[in-house]
């Protein structure tokens, strides 16, 4: 009796996760056993990363701009808190952009913000 050993299926789900390890460093990236485990690490990391990456843009962001008001003067807290009492709608985002890309624009929204305070 001949042996069957579903050759087609199993090449082809090494196929995927040899794909999925694209990339990967040493034998990691050839290695069955230790592909496995490095590609399934890699997707529980892949969710977590994903959360975490807005996190780390929003800090950037107020660091940027904490650095940029402190230069006109003002503290990040109530630079913030300024704009928030003149009914600014820019985010940090924005803001943090502005204010590398366009100094002039950047320096009147913190006058506004200013302005409001006092």
């Amino acid at each position: 009796m001949v042996r069957v050993t579903n050759a087609v299926a199993s090449h082809r789900r090494k196929k995927r996760l040899h794909k999925r390890a694209k990339g990967f460093v040493g034998d990691r990236k050839n290695h069955l056993r230790l592909t496995q485990d490095a590609v399934m690490k890699a997707l529980a990391y892949n969710y977590t990363h994903r959360k975490q990456k807005k996190r780390n843009f929003r800090s950037l962001w107020i660091q940027r701009l904490s650095a940029a008001a402190k230069i006109h003067g003002i503290s990040y807290s109530k630079f913030i808190h300024g704009l928030k009492i003149a009914r600014c709608e820019l985010d940090r985002k924005v803001l943090a952009d502005m204010a590398i890309r366009d100094p002039n624009g950047f320096a009147a929204v913190v006058g506004m913000a200013k302005s409001a305070l006092a």
